[in-house]
């Protein structure tokens, strides 16, 4: 049985527009901060202790901003994604608020950039290309191309990516618009594993590099459970009450799983047996993207999701030591 749901501490309103995406940063200085981006363009930072905007960006001509991250702990460096084909990193710094570098896409879809980060002050940087399947990733900050990864059968377009850090190096895990699911080895450019997890588009995935475990949604009525494998294997599955599914996201300590419906809800789940822990009800909208906070300290940690009504809802639902199976 699902334990009874809490309800928000508190909401942020004002964002402008239809929630798409939220970042955490916590750990640099005494300011915890919340990213939000947009459907109309901005992008608010929210003081998590004065729960108000610390400043608005207006970014990408007004095109939606569709992934917000930074590239350390400080309020430095923000680069974002918007659906005007440009990924561009924002100095924040001492008050500026200018673009300093820009990557075109060319990708017409929306399908999230990843980061990844290499060595200090180094950084991969995923995203979906020109062509349908196609995703390309270079450095950053010299913008150097690493490499173009399309896959050998046809899958459709690229729905979502993952990069993530293994000890044999860095690997990528894409969704596609046929419901496969393909690993990459970003090194040698090469293919390690397919495996077929949905009959509907991969709308969103995450993987956990501790387990080396992923999780995917599409538009249907259940999640995925999947170790991308020479085996393949499908885990299993959890059934879902209604269909849709936004976002995924693993909590930092492995613990609890959280997905943004299309019904309105966040679900959460134990991480380790996918056991439905709770429904969260806020929203009046598809909630679009969810995220845990990255404070130091556990009993500090939050839950955010970012939904269609414009609001973002933020609970705390940290429970010191306790086994959510």
């Amino acid at each position: 049985m699902s334990r009874p749901a809490p309800s928000p501490i508190y909401t942020l309103r004002g964002a402008g527009g239809a929630l798409n995406t939220l970042h955490f940063s916590c750990q640099g200085g005494d300011t915890p901060l919340l990213f939000s981006g947009s459907g109309k363009g901005s992008i608010h930072i929210w003081n998590l202790n004065t729960r108000r905007a610390l400043k608005i960006v207006e970014g990408h001509a007004g095109s939606s901003v569709i992934w917000v991250s930074t590239l350390d702990c400080v309020l430095c460096c923000c680069i974002l994604q918007g659906r005007d084909m440009q990924v561009c990193l924002w100095d924040l710094s001492e008050g500026r608020c200018e673009v300093v570098d820009s990557v075109w896409t060319g990708s017409v879809g929306f399908c999230q950039c990843s980061t990844l980060e290499t060595s200090p002050g180094n950084f991969l940087l995923a995203f979906a290309g020109e062509q349908t399947e196609e995703i390309k990733i270079i450095e950053l900050p010299s913008k150097s191309q690493v490499c173009t990864l399309v896959p050998d059968a046809k899958l459709g377009m690229v729905m979502c990516i993952k990069l993530l850090q293994v000890r044999s190096g860095p690997l990528l895990v894409a969704g596609y618009e046929d419901g496969s699911l393909l690993l990459w080895d970003v090194t040698q450019r090469s293919r390690l594993s397919l495996v077929k997890a949905h009959p509907e588009p991969v709308m969103c995935l995450t993987f956990d590099t501790k387990r080396l475990r992923g999780i995917s949604g599409s538009s249907e009525k259940k999640l995925s459970s999947w170790t991308l494998d020479r085996q393949n294997n499908l885990q299993g599955c959890v059934t879902l009450v209604n269909p849709g599914v936004s976002q995924l996201c693993v909590r930092g300590d492995g613990k609890l799983l959280a997905s943004a419906g299309w019904d309105h809800r966040v679900r959460l789940f134990g991480w380790k047996k996918l056991r439905p822990l709770a429904v969260l009800q806020y929203h009046t909208d598809m909630v679009q993207s969810v995220a845990f906070s990255d404070h130091q300290d556990p009993r500090q940690r939050l839950l955010a999701a970012g939904s269609r009504d414009q609001r973002i809802s933020l609970w705390s639902i940290y429970s010191e030591g306790g086994d959510t199976g």
